[in-house]
């Protein structure tokens, strides 16, 4: 941008003294030139290394290791096109060893595991079998010994010493495609079918309690996986209606806006007084079902005597979860009211600037579906990062380790399963087995995993943080297309989004490069912060704790900053067309010279905006609690049986809040853009005939009186 644009001021002092007004200036948004070319060429190359990265992963991943079980050869459970196809199901040969602390320092049983068609359903040793001489129970006992044992007339004791059978079989339930013992409590009692003690199979009678400490440590988050499959079912039965449900948010938002383009002053207000009825009936119906436990059995315990229940069910039966819902509202709904109180005259002036919003809103329609296009952008980059993640997570090789249950000088080491009946291994330690340990691998490609998932992580927040930025650079443009028209819509272009997009990428796509950079920068330094928190959890270092918690505080502070600074310098390169950081900083003084005006206009019309996206998902929550909660006779029956009713509940309120912030975000950034032209046209222009101001006499009629204008005066005087 070598040449000044007509109505630009002389860069050499802070504003000077603009040219005089021509006709034929259509705003400062077409005089332009590429900006931050080094950035822009950084993130082309870091995109092909991220390519690069993907398609390594998926060489060498295999996501078939998240989704099946594998047996102690390293071969999935279950999986189609493999001889174990049929069977589905690990089999522990004695989930009494599963008891051992190995596990929790290997991931794995020091046992035979193999892949079973179906779990145990009966009582057996192989003892027993063999010595019965029945062929059908040596026959079914077969199909949990190794594959490929044939020979049933091979000694029991040379069989259970070479470990190609188990010693014995346990009734058994398939869970997580795992067998476990089916371990039932009777009066207090804890038995397998109808025994207290079992036969091992060496001639000695166990407890079955060994058996049940086994099966818990065998499946580390046995309970997370009962919660995780109940939810699935949860999902499974009630996904349609959470979509229903998203659809009503959708239309209630589009509707919403809809009117708030004809109607802003009017929606406004009652989108005031219909977040103050809603809030006050959830006052009301919390106190009713307060009033209601009174006197019933249980209802009076404490949340702290409680504990945490993933049933949260149980929490809607005491009286202090409606308290405590009660005393939240009330505060939320104090606030609210006293925060209308005192803005009572300021949210005139911010009506004023969202009806100038909904005209620029009106004269670009397209902009409002212009999310779906930000939401689909990050879908691509989420999906590209889950899967990228899945399977470097997954190309690790196959570790096989010595297990044995007594001291043996190679316990732990590696071995490999085709030679180790042959090695030396087994003449020193006669009871150690060659056992899949884990995945893992010595290659150069295994070395730099970590930094290949860093590399993911990062790219994604870099991506993420550039379509975001992108969507943003392109609402500013197009509305600050309308601003700079000086005469309106005439002046605008025929396609103002189309155009502010095609800008936007091809002048400025290094520029949000940059800022996409430094705040993907400060999230992953975020990111890191929270492992390090998790990991210093179990220690005693109350010095390290405290220095991590205010590091994350400063970053957390940082990371809101920068997203601030951006969003305003997005704005000042979609208007001017100048690089991040002269965008950065002009936008930055330019607000500080007008902070009086950010506090009461831009964060006023921000709260309200915020009322109507709490009225959306107050209204849409409310109705799913209702529905899911069986509370509408009409649709009484229509309701799915849930699990946890909590479960749609929530995705609807999440998924509504989402699509509410999608829709409100375009008259917030609506909003940015033409306060930020606003303050840029009072300092340019002064209302006269030479320079006059490029607002419309609506806005100019509300924003250039009252309180606004004595600093304006006082600008002009000076």
């Amino acid at each position: 941008m070598d040449e000044e644009a007509p109505g630009r001021k002389d860069p050499g002092g802070a504003y000077g003294t603009p040219q005089k007004y021509d006709p034929t200036f259509k705003g400062p948004i077409y005089d332009r030139g590429c900006t931050d070319v080094v950035c822009c060429v950084l993130l082309v190359l870091a995109i092909v290394g991220y390519v690069i990265v993907g398609v390594v992963a998926w060489t060498h991943g295999d996501p078939r290791k998240v989704i099946y079980p594998t047996d102690s050869r390293g071969q999935f459970c279950g999986q189609q096109g493999t001889p174990n196809e049929n069977k589905p199901f690990l089999f522990y040969f004695d989930i009494v060893k599963c008891a051992s602390p190995l596990v929790l320092l290997e991931f794995q049983c020091p046992t035979t595991q193999i892949c079973v068609s179906r779990c145990p359903d009966r009582y057996l040793t192989y003892l027993g079998a063999y010595s019965a001489g029945s062929p059908g129970d040596l026959e079914y006992y077969r199909q949990f010994c190794v594959p490929g044992f044939r020979n049933l007339r091979k000694s029991p004791i040379e069989v259970l010493k070479d470990k190609e059978c188990p010693a014995m079989l346990i009734p058994s339930t398939p869970l997580a495609r795992r067998c476990f013992p089916a371990v039932h409590a009777k009066k207090g009692v804890i038995m397998v079918g109808n025994e207290t003690t079992y036969d091992d199979g060496h001639g000695r009678r166990r407890n079955v309690t060994e058996l049940l400490e086994g099966a818990k440590k065998a499946n580390v988050v046995l309970e997370a996986r009962q919660l995780a499959m109940k939810i699935f079912e949860d999902y499974t039965v009630s996904w349609y209606w959470i979509i229903i449900g998203l659809v009503i948010a959708m239309v209630v938002s589009f509707i919403f806006i809809v009117l708030l383009r004809y109607l802003a002053g009017i929606m406004v207000w009652v989108m005031i007084v219909m977040v103050i009825l809603v809030l006050g009936y959830g006052i009301f119906h919390c106190y009713m079902e307060y009033t209601k436990l009174k006197g019933e059995a249980g209802s009076d315990v404490s949340l702290k005597d409680l504990g945490f229940q993933t049933d949260l069910r149980v929490y809607l039966h005491l009286r202090q979860t409606w308290l405590a819902f009660m005393i939240i509202l009330c505060i939320v709904e104090v606030v609210i009211v006293l925060l209308l109180i005192f803005l009572r005259k300021r949210i005139l002036i911010a009506i004023a600037l969202i009806k100038e919003a909904s005209r620029a809103v009106g004269h670009i329609m397209m902009s409002l579906l212009f999310p779906l296009c930000t939401f689909f952008l990050l879908c691509l980059c989420i999906a590209y990062w889950a899967s990228t993640a899945v399977f470097l997570s997954t190309s690790n090789e196959a570790i096989y380790k010595v297990f044995n249950e007594t001291a043996c000088q190679f316990s732990g080491r590696t071995c490999e399963p085709e030679t180790f009946n042959t090695s030396n291994v087994t003449k020193a330690c006669p009871d150690a087995q060659c056992l899949f340990a884990f995945y893992g691998g010595e290659t150069a490609y295994h070395k730099y995993l970590i930094v290949f998932q860093f590399y993911n992580v990062f790219m994604f927040f870099w991506l993420a943080n550039f379509v975001i930025a992108l969507g943003q650079v392109t609402l500013a443009g197009a509305f600050a297309s309308y601003y700079w028209a000086f005469k309106k819509p005439d002046d605008m272009p025929a396609f103002p989004l189309f155009s502010s997009f095609g800008r936007a990428l091809r002048y400025h796509t290094g520029s949000l490069a940059f800022g996409s950079l430094l705040l993907a920068i400060v999230q992953v330094i975020r990111v890191t912060l929270e492992y390090l928190d998790h990991r210093l959890k179990a220690a005693d270092n109350k010095f390290a704790k405290f220095l991590l918690g205010c590091l994350k505080c400063c970053f957390w502070c940082l990371e809101k900053f920068i997203k601030f600074l951006n969003r305003n310098a997005y704005i000042m390169i979609a208007v001017y067309g100048t690089n991040f950081c002269t965008s950065a900083r002009n936008a930055f003084f330019l607000l500080m010279r007008n902070i009086i005006r950010v506090a009461v206009l831009d964060k006023v019309t921000d709260f309200l905006f915020f009322l109507g996206k709490l009225l959306i998902v107050g209204s849409v929550g409310i109705l799913a609690f209702f529905f899911f909660t069986h509370r509408i006779k009409l649709v009484q029956d229509t309701a799915p049986p849930l699990n946890y009713y909590w479960v749609p509940i929530l995705t609807v309120i999440v998924g509504s809040y989402l699509i509410a912030h999608g829709f409100f975000s375009v008259y917030g950034m609506c909003v940015d853009t033409l306060f930020l032209c606003f303050c840029e046209d009072l300092e340019r222009n002064d209302g006269s005939p030479e320079r006059p101001y490029y607002m419309s006499p609506e806005l100019s009629e509300i924003l250039l009186k009252g309180s606004l204008e004595p600093s304006k005066s006082a600008d002009s005087q000076g």
